[in-house]
């Protein structure tokens, strides 16, 4: 699954290469992953991502990893960020 962003679950995406002469050719198209490490200081731990350039501009935006991940929606984040989301929602609630 390396292809694929950690938080919105972008991946490679298929279609055809159309020429002028109306030839069609199956491409694929493969999101800009990169990987970026990230501190979420409620649970006192360094997480490293792979994530979509897009994802690291919404994280800046939404104003830190754990704001993002609290709002992303659970069907697109990874197994293991789905887990550190129930960890962030149950320290929140304790607080």
């Amino acid at each position: 699954m390396s292809k694929f962003c950690e938080l919105t679950g972008k991946g490679p995406t298929t279609g055809n290469l159309v020429s002028y002469s109306n030839i069609k050719t199956r491409t694929r198209w493969l999101p800009n992953i990169v990987s970026k490490r990230y501190s979420i200081p409620e649970l006192g731990q360094i997480l490293s991502l792979r994530l979509s350039t897009r994802a690291i501009r919404t994280i800046d935006k939404q104003g830190g990893i754990s704001r993002a991940i609290k709002l992303a929606k659970d069907a697109n984040l990874s197994d293991r960020l789905r887990t550190i989301k129930a960890r962030l929602v149950a320290k929140g609630r304790k607080n």
